[in-house]
């Protein structure tokens, strides 16, 4: 495997990774620009800016972006993350120059026609009412809202039904504008693919490209906080969160293996002791998730009303026990889960060109996989110990409930409870 990186004059980047035995290649574009780059007016802005990439540019209408790639048998597609805006395809080798144009037409050459802002609208209305009758999707948008109040990174990436009904064609065009910078871009790309040929496309797309880019984002602070939505559901949906590193800190790796060991496979603690042994659910798992300034462990399980009170009371009995007695074949098994995790995610091209793009925008360059696997190999079953008692201690968490959950403990009261 081969990375090769250039950077444009204007800021913007270009880094490929060749890998031999393929026929295809995965490319697109990913920008550092996101939810939490909008300001209230703007919630579920970046979103809609994702959808309406594909309703058509200057020199090609919605269905001939949709039928230049699948005339070719690739895949198109985008996303919208809270810190990521990104535009990609999965093509055979030949067809990586018509990827590349197609994605560089919808950044550079967006018409944002006005009957298909209304039709896509309409569009993103049904999705966000979708992810509200979707339990276990909607609970994470409230945790994020609790534990990052009144900040750009607790308002969901979809945005408010209310404010997505308000947008216009000039609020579009004016995000791309202050947000679409060419130091903000990023095109990687996975597979069969020849670097120099990239470079030269990138600099006649993007190579004349300058447009100012905001500054940077409002910091994130983590508060906390208790939301408790009461609905007649089959379930109660429980969501806990707790502060913790950054995706720049090393201890990152600590945090993951502690969420895998304690709710992160069928061997972990929670799943052994909550489901296995006492039936109390069928979904519990742990995890820890990262951005540019802060990070949230998370635990998420969905139980009947009756048994939420026990369910909870043993998901924290049992963070409380990792700090004691966290063993060293467990820290070893959660490692070697991360690290064939890791490595098995990205025998693909398409993993493989967001990794090369994820890792670009966090340091500015691909750390080798052999430099990754070694941070993962550094952590001790002491370090996940003394990171657990820091999750069991933790002055901030943030809750939230929904479902026949009336009658459910706070957070806060179980965990003075514990303390006793």
């Amino acid at each position: 495997m081969t990375i090769r990186t250039h950077t444009l004059p204007n800021g913007f980047r270009i880094v490929t990774e060749e890998m031999p035995g393929l026929e295809s290649a995965s490319v697109g574009v990913w920008i550092t620009a996101g939810a939490r780059d909008e300001t209230p007016e703007q919630n579920g802005i970046a979103h809609f800016l994702e959808h309406m990439a594909f309703k058509g540019t200057k020199t090609r209408s919605a269905l001939d972006i949709a039928e230049a790639i699948e005339d070719v048998g690739g895949y198109i597609n985008a996303y919208t993350s809270r810190e990521t805006t990104a535009y990609f395809a999965r093509v055979l080798a030949d067809d990586v120059p018509l990827a590349v144009d197609v994605v560089g037409d919808i950044l550079l050459n967006p018409v944002f026609d006005e009957g298909e802002i209304e039709v896509e609208r309409g569009v993103i209305l049904q999705e966000i009412g979708q992810a509200l009758d979707t339990p276990d999707d909607v609970i994470f948008d409230w945790l994020q809202e609790e534990a990052y109040p009144d900040q750009a990174i607790g308002r969901p990436i979809l945005g408010d039904a209310a404010r997505v009904q308000g947008y216009s064609r000039e609020d579009l065009t004016g995000f791309v504008a202050r947000h679409y910078g060419p130091e903000k871009m990023i095109l990687a790309a996975a597979g069969k693919v020849d670097h120099d040929a990239l470079v030269a496309q990138a600099e006649a797309l993007f190579g004349a490209l300058e447009r100012p880019s905001s500054g940077a984002f409002e910091p994130a602070r983590f508060i906390g906080g208790e939301r408790r939505v009461v609905k007649d559901l089959e379930q109660a949906h429980l969501a806990m969160a707790f502060e913790g590193p950054t995706y720049c800190d090393d201890a990152i790796f600590t945090a993951q293996i502690y969420a895998s060991a304690l709710g992160g496979g069928m061997s972990s603690r929670l799943f052994q002791e909550v489901r296995e042994k006492r039936g109390l659910c069928y979904t519990i798992f742990a995890q820890a998730g990262a951005h540019a300034d802060t990070g949230m462990m998370t635990i998420y399980a969905g139980t009947s009303a009756g048994e939420l009170g026990a369910l909870s009371e043993i998901t924290l009995s049992e963070m409380s026990r990792a700090a004691e007695d966290m063993s060293e074949a467990e820290v070893e098994r959660a490692r070697a889960q991360m690290k064939a995790g890791m490595l098995m995610g990205l025998e693909g091209c398409s993993s493989r060109a967001e990794r090369l793009a994820r890792m670009t925008q966090i340091w500015d360059r691909v750390p080798p996989l052999e430099e990754v696997v070694a941070k993962i190999d550094a952590v001790t079953a002491a370090g996940v110990r003394d990171f657990a008692a820091g999750m069991a201690t933790s002055a901030r968490s943030a809750l939230a409930l929904y479902g026949p959950v009336a009658d459910a403990p706070a957070l806060d009261r179980l965990r003075q409870r514990q303390a006793a």
